[in-house]
């Protein structure tokens, strides 16, 4: 209600700007402009339309007013009332008088009013056009780079992430080594593992440090049931990125799994841990202790863990194998209550948060959904995730 209040008096605002510069024989015997009565009758009436519809008629566009115009067209699409949005900036493009620069600035407008609506393809054309101008061709490529990526056009995102890095020289390594790793998923299901690794050499060449890449080629030399291989990319994954720790270590236990090596995994398992101490790792380590040695071997090691890296996944683990061992130092009945009490804690958290923007997931993203970022979206730290 009162978003609508402000654009009503917005609108109401630019239109008196507007009609105090036109002709005298349009004023009424009080002074004050007809079409400004107009359009504030409407706007009183609830009918902002039929107001912006007077606005549009008496269009007088100069380098004086077309800032406003545009202003007022930003303002509809930040609303979400685009087709107003759509309507201003296409009777300004059809003025004459325009300069080139001034055009320009409308299409680049309209683009975003289609792009708003989901209209990619006019969208797509106008930013064209307004690169072909020579003006505006930065802030052109960024959003032919949000359109490509929405439509999954990988190549042509490529292609124009490369140019905007060139104009503006911004580092766009990683998020073209991300387009790339999309390309490479595309091209594994189209024509198989070995043209897929092919793709995925060039995300390496624009981030060498492509914890995706490793991680994507871990999986499909897994699936293809090369396991030592598989290994030797996720502890690459690893290296590269100790943060996805969480992810990686189903598929490394997987592994050993099919290699029948639990010695081996054990061995693994330590070595991580001592590189990375992180609960997801503990907790693993825990549940393997309690298929070796018992329940009292997994309760020793995970609160000796959890004086060192206090969790509260950790804390729920460690309540359900107390209840788990022959004899319990704590009444039954509170130990329930208790892990009752660390379930509700931990229903519903999120498992991944951008470092960007905060948006939080529960389940990984490599695109932000909220800031439109690559790659920073990362497992939550600390006692409520890692």
């Amino acid at each position: 209600m009162i978003n609508a209040i402000i654009a009503l008096a917005v609108i109401a605002a630019f239109l008196w700007i507007y009609w105090q510069k036109k002709p005298k024989q349009s004023l009424t015997s009080t002074g004050v402009p007809k079409d400004y009565l107009v359009g504030l009758n409407y706007l009183l009436n609830e009918e902002p339309d039929k107001a912006v519809e007077v606005l549009i008629k008496t269009l007088q566009v100069d380098s004086d007013t077309i800032e406003t115009y545009l202003a007022l067209g930003h303002l509809f699409r930040r609303r979400g009332e685009v087709d107003r949005a759509i309507r201003i900036h296409q009777n300004l493009i059809a003025r004459p008088s325009l300069s080139k620069n001034e055009r320009m600035l409308a299409l680049l407008a309209l683009g975003q009013d289609y792009l708003r609506a989901g209209v990619y393809d006019r969208a797509e054309r106008l930013f064209l056009e307004v690169i072909d101008s020579k003006l505006y061709v930065q802030e052109s490529y960024r959003y032919l780079i949000d359109i490509y990526q929405q439509e999954k056009e990988w190549e042509k995102a490529i292609l124009a992430a490369e140019k905007l890095s060139t104009l503006s020289h911004d580092n766009l390594g990683r998020q073209v080594a991300h387009y790339y790793c999309e390309l490479a998923l595309e091209t594994q299901k189209k024509s198989g593992r070995e043209m897929a690794f092919r793709t995925l050499k060039k995300a390496y060449e624009y981030d060498k440090y492509c914890v995706r890449a490793s991680w994507l080629q871990g999986d499909w030399e897994r699936q293809a049931g090369n396991m030592k291989a598989a290994l030797r990319y996720y502890r690459q994954a690893l290296s590269e990125d100790a943060d996805f720790l969480p992810e990686v270590l189903p598929a490394m236990v997987a592994c050993y799994e099919d290699l029948n090596d639990e010695r081996a995994l054990m061995d693994e398992l330590k070595q991580l841990l001592a590189q990375y101490p992180r609960i997801s790792l503990i907790l693993i380590l825990a549940d393997r202790l309690q298929k070796k040695e018992g329940a009292t071997a997994a309760v020793d090691f995970l609160a000796e863990q959890l004086q060192q890296k206090p969790s509260i996944r950790g804390l729920d683990r460690l309540i359900h194998l107390q209840q788990a061992q022959s004899e319990q130092p704590v009444e039954p009945r509170n130990l329930a209550l208790l892990q009752t009490l660390t379930e509700a804690l931990l229903k519903d958290k999120p498992v991944y948060r951008c470092l960007q923007c905060g948006y939080s997931s529960k389940i990984l993203h490599w695109y932000c959904p909220g800031c439109k970022h690559w790659n920073t979206i990362k497992p939550i730290m600390g006692i409520e995730g890692e």
